[in-house]
């Protein structure tokens, strides 16, 4: 039986993953950690890899910024293949105004400790769910759990390392799935090895019938 280990973007659970067939695959769901204070990327992708069984041999999934941690990762460890899903291979696929946001150190501008309120959630929500492509009830209902659940100090360490993430190093087997209607990432940007017509970010759960079929050749 083959190995996944999966890591989902950016403050979600494996509920993204709760459409993908997965056929006979064994498939184990990486949970986010709570970063240390000033930890560097390497460091947290370390700590992240030994919930990882050693010696076994798997394809590494991850969606978004999973799939910057997943290519950390695989710099530490033996991955036998890397499939990046809404996510970028390297720092110059990041979009223009991420890396300036990153250059002018605007993520020091976001707040320690401290969600915004319910007012002020409710207001960013149709923004936020434009970029990632959140767009039927379903969709919508899952990723406002998601805003109301995430851990402040995890949600600005993520976005500095995001905007901040200088890789170069591309694993030799990598598989990156993208769509045409990503806003997060434009597809302008990345060299997809799949390209799925209409796929927003959040393709992983709106387009899983045709990302299914595309893991299943793959892994």
């Amino acid at each position: 039986m083959k190995t996944v280990y999966c890591i989902c973007g950016l403050g979600a659970d494996e509920r993204i993953f709760s459409k993908i067939k997965w056929g006979d695959t064994e498939v184990h769901f990486l949970q986010w950690l709570i970063p240390e204070k000033d930890e560097p990327l390497a460091e947290y992708a370390l700590r992240m890899s030994k919930k990882i069984e050693a010696g076994s041999s798997f394809t590494l999934i991850g969606v978004s910024f999973g799939g910057i941690i997943s290519t950390e990762i695989s710099k530490l460890m033996p991955v036998e293949k890397l499939v990046l899903i809404s996510s970028i291979q390297h720092y110059r696929q990041l979009p223009a105004w991420m890396k300036a946001a990153g250059s002018s150190k605007l993520d020091h501008l976001i707040p320690n400790g401290k969600l915004p309120g319910k007012r002020s959630l409710k207001l960013i929500a149709p923004i936020e769910n434009y970029f990632l492509g959140a767009v039927s009830k379903e969709e919508k209902k899952l990723v406002q759990e998601y805003r109301e659940n995430i851990n402040p100090e995890y949600l600005k360490w993520s976005i500095h390392q995001i905007l901040n993430w200088k890789n170069e190093w591309i694993h030799p087997h990598t598989y990156h799935l993208h769509g045409t209607s990503d806003k997060v990432f434009p597809i302008r940007n990345v060299t997809p090895t799949h390209t799925i017509q209409s796929g927003r970010h959040f393709m992983v759960y709106h387009s899983a019938e045709e990302i299914s079929e595309i893991l299943k050749n793959i892994i």
